[in-house]
C-alpha cells in the first residue's frame, strides 16, 4: 500500500528578485502518468542552481530549486496504468531512489536515438519554462499560485520526477549522501565517457569543487593515471589529493602548465576537464592538451561569457574541445549507481557538508563565497 502523505510540506522557495530562499509551506505536489512522488531524503547544493538564483542565466520565478535528489518513493502517478508503467521500469512504492538532473521524456528524437542528455522536451519545458512534460507544474504556493520547477525542485520534502530519471539504490549505499550521485557523479560520469578517458591515461581537471572532485573519483575508476588536479584553494586541493589524485597544483602560486608538462614528461594530458565556466579556467584546461589531446568542458559560465583559444596549436596539434552537460539518463544512471555499489565512488566522501531545509540559502550562500569544497548536501529528515 503507498504511504501516505500530510496536505502539505516544506519547500525553499527562490522569489527571483535576489539569491536569497525562504522556506514556507506549499500543498504536496500530485504525481501524473509516468511520475513518482518521493519523499525527498536529501539534495545537493549545485553551482548550476546558484547561477539561476543570481541571474545569470534565465529562469522564470518564483520557483523551487534543486536538482540532484534522493528518497524514497510514495506513490506512482496514472493510477491502475501508472502502476504497471512503474512495475515494468523495475520500481516500486517504498524503494530507495536517486533521481537524475537530466529527466528524458522517452519520446522525442535525441531520447529515441539514445541521447537522453540533449532531450527537447526536458530543455524546452523544464529549463526554460520550469514545468515537467506536460507543460504545466506539480507545485503551487498555499494560494494557488504556480511555482516553477527548476528539474525536480528537489529542495522540499516531497518532490514529483518522471519515473524515467530514477534509478534504485542497493542496500548498503547511504541514502541521503546518495543524493549526490544525480548530478554531481552523473556529470562527472558524462564527462569522462565523452573524454574518451582509458586506463593509463593522463588527465587534468581545473577547479576542484563538486564537479571536479567528483571528476577524480570516477577518473579513478577509469584508471587514469596520473590524476592532475589544480584550483586555487589549498583545503581544495588536498581534498584533491584524498580522493586520489596524484599531482595538486595551486595555479595562483604555482605555474600550472610547466608543473603539467613536468608530471607528463612533457607532453601535457591526454584528457583536461574544465570544471567552473570561467573564461581563464576554460584556457589554461585547453593549453594543458599533448598533441591529439581532447578539452571537456563542464562548467555552466555565467551569462554569455567567452574564452579565447589560440586557434593554430588546436589545429596544428590535432585537439579536439567538447562541451559536456551531463549523462544519459536511462544507461547511465543505473552504472553511476553500480560504481557507488562498488566502491568506485564514495559518496561519504563526496558530501563535505550538510544542512537542514531552513539553512539551505546560507548554504548556497557559502557556495558563492567559496566555502565548500566537494559537495553539500541538504537534508530533509533523519534516514528511515
Amino acid at each position: 500500500m503507498a504511504e501516505s502523505t500530510t496536505a502539505s510540506m516544506r519547500a525553499a522557495i527562490w522569489e527571483g528578485t535576489s539569491s536569497a530562499l525562504t522556506v514556507e509551506t506549499v500543498p504536496v505536489p500530485e504525481p501524473k502518468a509516468g511520475e513518482a512522488l518521493l519523499r525527498v531524503a536529501a539534495c545537493g547544493v549545485c553551482h548550476t542552481d546558484l547561477h539561476v538564483m543570481k541571474g545569470e542565466v534565465a529562469f522564470p520565478a518564483p520557483a523551487v530549486m534543486g536538482h540532484e535528489v534522493s528518497g524514497t518513493i510514495v506513490s506512482f502517478g496514472g493510477g491502475a496504468d501508472g502502476q504497471e508503467s512503474a512495475s515494468d521500469s523495475g520500481l516500486a512504492v517504498g524503494d530507495r531512489v536517486v533521481g537524475a538532473f537530466i529527466m528524458p521524456c522517452t519520446r522525442c528524437e535525441p531520447c529515441l536515438e539514445g541521447r537522453d542528455d540533449m532531450c527537447e522536451v526536458f530543455f524546452g519545458e523544464n529549463r526554460l519554462k520550469g514545468n515537467l512534460f506536460d507543460g504545466t507544474s506539480r507545485l503551487t504556493r498555499a494560494d494557488g499560485s504556480r511555482l516553477s520547477m527548476y528539474s525536480m525542485a528537489g529542495l522540499a520534502e516531497y518532490s514529483v520526477v518522471p519515473v524515467a530519471a530514477l534509478a534504485k539504490l542497493p542496500d548498503g549505499v547511504p541514502l541521503e549522501e546518495a543524493a549526490v550521485l544525480g548530478c554531481a557523479a552523473f556529470t562527472a560520469y558524462g564527462a569522462v565517457q565523452k573524454s574518451g578517458l582509458t586506463a593509463g591515461r593522463s588527465m587534468a581537471i581545473v577547479a576542484t569543487g563538486g564537479i571536479g572532485s567528483s571528476l577524480i573519483q570516477v577518473g579513478r575508476w577509469a584508471g587514469a593515471h596520473p590524476i592532475i588536479a589544480i584550483d586555487v584553494d589549498d583545503d581544495k586541493l588536498a581534498a584533491a589529493r584524498e580522493l586520489g589524485a596524484d599531482v595538486v597544483i595551486n595555479s595562483r602560486t604555482e605555474d600550472a602548465l610547466a608543473r603539467v608538462r613536468e608530471a607528463t614528461g612533457g607532453k601535457g594530458v591526454h584528457v583536461a576537464f574544465e570544471a567552473l565556466g570561467r573564461p581563464e579556467t576554460f584556457e589554461l584546461a585547453v593549453s594543458l592538451l599533448r598533441e591529439g589531446g581532447r578539452m571537456v568542458a563542464v562548467g555552466i559560465a555565467a551569462g554569455a561569457a567567452t574564452a579565447a583559444v589560440p586557434i593554430t596549436p588546436l589545429v596544428r596539434r590535432g585537439q579536439e574541445i567538447v562541451g559536456s552537460f551531463g549523462a544519459r539518463t536511462r544507461e547511465d544512471l543505473p552504472e553511476v549507481v553500480r560504481m557507488a555499489a562498488e566502491g568506485g565512488y564514495d559518496v561519504e566522501d563526496a558530501v563535505t557538508r550538510r544542512f537542514p531545509l531552513e539553512e539551505a540559502g546560507e548554504a548556497f550562500a557559502l557556495l558563492d563565497r567559496g566555502g565548500i569544497k566537494g559537495r553539500a548536501i541538504v537534508v530533509m529528515s533523519p534516514e528511515a
